[in-house]
């Protein structure tokens, strides 16, 4: 379609968006009355729903209030917001910078890291995705970057753990998180780390597969980075305030990074947002130094009126324990029955509300069902599979191929079972496959 709307990631010409009409809760609708269950949250973001009461309520309170108010100025719903998420941080993370949204976020996380430590370089994973700004897309693993890429910037990829695919020839979990280390090490030499400034990662890898990494993995990571005098990042604007079952998913293994970037859930995106959240130490640097850097719309008062509210609905609802039951005890269990019942299931894997459906070919190889490919039309297999899903009054996310399960925290336990059954017969009726069947 051509218009006056330009969509990202897309060829104007070959889409034909739906028209959304509306959404309640787990739900959304278009004009036509078509209902779907927003089993990816919409972009992984939508926490809370759609139309949640709790965030109507304050975006209305403070917009006959106070709309907008520059960034130079103190005002208590900013400040209201900055202790909101402070209190859920991990260790000493402590003082908070806002920005507009997650790729703003690791923009700025990585000129701090670089202020901070007068170095560079910068190392991210390849399966990984940090953004669409030019900075965050170099550091981006994956070939969205291919386009745009500059091979500048002090960008350095590295290979992460991923059991299933192994680029370590890894027999076991464990072994893989022992090799990747031993892969990152080596890399850190080769670059020598005196000229790296920060180590980027997602502690559960979000849009690139949903990849859980092995106990230990990370706190080798932490280790790692103490011993060169190199800062860690981690990208938490996929995996924080509750999405696996912790506030933040380095929570699943108690590890405190020197910077974290936010965004999506801390508000469940009913107003742009992200943010920054800086260490003691990486705060203390800038008490007495200026820091070259700024937004017109860092903490916009209606988006922290809505963090505000948000982060209050996450601990009243408990929803961030919620989600961790959910996922150990209806979606770990549903998605193995998939895999028992359909041969083109490779693998599932997840915690708390993030989940992935590996698709393939042939269990044996592991051939992928579609390519690890750059945005654009999915592979025809990938387009079969979500149409069925559509068909089916379900919405996950299909990427490469996989299909990500990022619900709501509020979905409940009926709607849950209800949806994964939905992809299951998506499944049967694309493959022909019968349930028990092989």
């Amino acid at each position: 379609m051509t218009g006056p709307v330009f969509y990202p990631w897309s060829a104007q010409e070959e889409i034909d968006p739906v028209r959304v009409a509306g959404g309640a809760g787990s739900w959304f609708w278009d004009e036509q009355g078509n209902r779907w269950l927003d089993l990816h949250a919409q972009m992984g973001n939508l926490h809370l729903g759609h139309q949640h009461p709790a965030l109507v309520a304050a975006l209305r309170e403070q917009a006959g209030r106070m709309c907008t108010i520059a960034p130079s100025f103190a005002v208590d719903v900013r400040d209201e917001a900055a202790r909101a998420i402070v209190e859920v941080a991990p260790g000493d993370l402590e003082t908070v910078l806002f920005t507009t949204g997650g790729a703003e976020a690791v923009e700025h996380a990585v000129r701090m890291a670089r202020v901070v430590t007068g170095r560079p370089k910068v190392l991210a994973a390849y399966r990984s995705y940090h953004g669409a700004t030019a900075g965050a897309l170099a550091l981006t693993g994956d070939p969205r970057r291919w386009p745009v890429d500059t091979a500048s910037g002090g960008a350095v990829h590295f290979m992460g753990p991923y059991p299933y695919r192994s680029e370590f020839h890894a027999e076991n979990a464990a072994q893989e998180g022992e090799r990747a280390l031993a892969h990152l090490r080596r890399l850190v030499g080769y670059e020598g780390p005196e000229t790296i400034a920060a180590i980027l990662v997602e502690p559960v890898v979000g849009s690139n597969g949903v990849l859980v990494p092995p106990d230990g993995y990370l706190a080798g990571v932490r280790r790692l980075c103490d011993e060169h005098g190199i800062l860690l990042i981690a990208d938490e604007v996929m995996t924080g305030f509750g999405r696996c079952g912790r506030w933040f998913a380095s929570d699943l293994w108690g590890v405190v990074p020197d910077l974290m970037t936010f965004a999506k859930g801390v508000n469940s995106g009913y107003v742009p947002v992200g943010g920054v959240l800086l260490s003691r130490a990486v705060a203390a640097h800038f008490a007495r130094r200026r820091y070259p850097g700024g937004l017109t719309y860092s903490g916009h008062p209606l988006a922290c009126a809505s963090i505000v509210a948000a982060l209050r609905v996450l601990r009243e609802e408990n929803l961030v324990e919620r989600a961790a039951v959910l996922g150990r005890d209806v979606v770990a269990p549903a998605l193995a029955g998939l895999a028992e019942r359909h041969p083109v299931v490779g693998d599932v894997r997840g915690v708390g509300l993030a989940w992935a459906v590996e698709l393939v070919r042939d269990r044996a190889t592991r051939e992928p069902l579609a390519p690890y490919a750059a945005p654009g039309a999915l592979a025809p297999e990938m387009a079969a599979v979500l149409a069925a899903c559509k068909r089916q009054g379900v919405w996950p996310l299909a990427a490469g191929n996989r299909l990500h399960l990022f619900p709501p925290l509020t979905i409940t336990e009926e709607e849950l079972t209800a949806g994964i059954a939905g992809i299951d017969r998506a499944l049967t009726e694309v493959s022909g496959v019968r349930g028990g069947e092989r």
